[in-house]
C-alpha cells in the first residue's frame, strides 16, 4: 500500500515540461551550459570589415523565449486527503473516503447553493420598490434619473 500511495506522489510532484524548446531546454551537460542561442542581426554593412570567420558581439541578439503562462496553483488538497483515508481499512473504505469527499459532498453543497439562491430570489423578487426603506427610495431615484421604467 506504500508503494501505491509512492507511485501516486511521485506523479502528482513529476514536473513535466509540456513544450520543451530544443534551443533551450535539451542542453548537455558540458561547458557548454552557460550558452544560449543567438540570431545575427541582418545588417551587411557592419560586416564589411570583419573577416569571413567572425561575427562581431554587435551582430548577435539573444532568441528570445516564447512567455509561458503561470502553472496552476495545486487545487488537489493532496495532505487533507491523504489524512482523511489514513484510517481507512481496504480499498472499499478509500472508494468511500473518495466518492464521498469529491462525488458527494461538492453535489450537496452546490444544491445547497442553488436551493438558496434561489429562495432568496423568490423572497425578494416583489419586495423591488414596495419598500419604504432608504434603499428603496435610493434605488427609485436612481432609476428616476436615468429614466428608467420602474
Amino acid at each position: 500500500q506504500d508503494a501505491v500511495i509512492e507511485v501516486a506522489e511521485t506523479i502528482q510532484t513529476a514536473h513535466i515540461q509540456r513544450k520543451p524548446s530544443v534551443e533551450h531546454d535539451v542542453n548537455p551537460s558540458t561547458a557548454a551550459e552557460g550558452m544560449q542561442p543567438v540570431q545575427i542581426e541582418p545588417d551587411l554593412d557592419a560586416l564589411s570589415d570583419v573577416e569571413d570567420d567572425e561575427i562581431p558581439i554587435s551582430m548577435l541578439r539573444p532568441t528570445p523565449r516564447r512567455p509561458q503562462m503561470p502553472p496552476l496553483p495545486d487545487l488537489r488538497f493532496e495532505q487533507s486527503y491523504l489524512a482523511s483515508i489514513k484510517d481507512a481499512q481496504g480499498w472499499q473504505g478509500v472508494a468511500f473516503i473518495t466518492i464521498r469527499d469529491q462525488v458527494l459532498m461538492p453535489l450537496i453543497q452546490g444544491m445547497a447553493w442553488t436551493l438558496i439562491v434561489s429562495g432568496w430570489r423568490y423572497a425578494n423578487r416583489t419586495s423591488k420598490f414596495s419598500g419604504q426603506t432608504v434603499g428603496a427610495r435610493i434605488r427609485r431615484w436612481w432609476w428616476g434619473v436615468n429614466n428608467w421604467k420602474i
